[in-house]
């Protein structure tokens, strides 16, 4: 029989490494402070699908070989409750309806049509109608984003992350940037890779992770790669990246479409969490 075992709590943690365009402070003792006891257990939130491969290995074990940290951005570093997505879905929809002079429905339906097919609604509109993407990306992001309140906690956990902590979006850097200010997280990550970084190849086409890890110089192995869409992890897993899935709150707000809803095991998610600060709390242990 498998059993799932507890984090340890005696392991060392390295210190981070490097400096970038956004990162502008070391984590403090004040970090990794002692924790709830609930929080300790929070790693139980992000348990792996198959338990773990070895008896010996606790959760935290399986973090010790990172040194590089990738997030997701929308629905990943904060929760679908916040209404962030929907807003730039509609965004999404009226630049269509202004562009073809057609109804919202008809719109709407081609704009996930293009979104199953390439990837983004914009490879889709560039690839068969060569819409500007500067112009599009500028419309859709034009949020309002008070909705977002700031993530001090979240700011801690991966600021106690050892390595480097990079964000990894189908967005643009503006709206990320713009986006991890509201959050106050600009301050925690090396760099954003966007989807103009990945020449429009969007997740989860395979040359986009190829591109993220030429620029940045990152080793799939010793990486790790937090995301909403269980389909944008298929390639990192294969690549040999430790994949985790961060999913909605039981019974809160799902952005995905119904088809992006895994239902069961999936082999390319090797960590699952409803709460991503909790997650990573619980990795600080080690």
């Amino acid at each position: 029989m498998t059993h799932c075992v507890e984090p340890s709590e005696d392991a060392d943690e390295g210190p981070p490494r490097g400096s970038g365009l956004l990162r502008s402070a070391r984590n403090d003792e004040a970090g990794v402070i002692a924790r709830s006891e609930a929080t300790k257990q929070s790693i139980a939130v992000g348990r792996p699908l198959d338990c773990f491969a070895s008896l010996a290995m606790t959760d935290a074990d399986r973090f010790a070989h990172i040194d590089t940290w990738v997030f997701d951005l929308d629905n990943t570093l904060y929760p679908a409750s916040c209404d962030l997505w929907p807003k730039i879905d509609q965004r999404i929809t009226l630049y269509m309806i202004r562009m073809f002079g057609l109804d919202g429905v008809s719109c709407r339906a081609l704009q996930k049509h293009y979104y199953h097919r390439y990837g983004t609604t914009l490879r889709g509109l560039m690839t068969e109608h060569g819409v500007d993407a500067d112009a599009f990306l500028a419309f859709v992001h034009d949020v309002d984003r008070s909705s977002l309140p700031p993530a001090p906690l979240l700011a801690s956990a991966i600021a106690a992350l050892p390595g480097r902590k990079l964000i990894l979006t189908n967005g643009s850097r503006h709206h990320a940037l713009e986006t991890a200010r509201r959050l106050g997280l600009d301050h925690v990550f090396e760099d954003v890779f966007d989807i103009i970084a990945a020449k429009f190849v969007a997740k989860p086409h395979e040359e986009a992770y190829e591109r993220f890890f030429d620029r940045h110089a990152v080793e799939p192995t010793r990486a790790v790669l937090f995301e909403d869409l269980a389909r944008n992890l298929v390639v990192p897993h294969r690549r040999g990246m430790t994949t985790v899935l961060v999913t909605p709150e039981q019974g809160g707000e799902d952005c995905r479409e119904p088809w992006e809803i895994a239902h069961g095991r999936e082999p390319h998610v090797d960590f699952s969490t409803s709460d991503l600060t909790a997650f990573l709390e619980g990795l600080q242990s080690r």
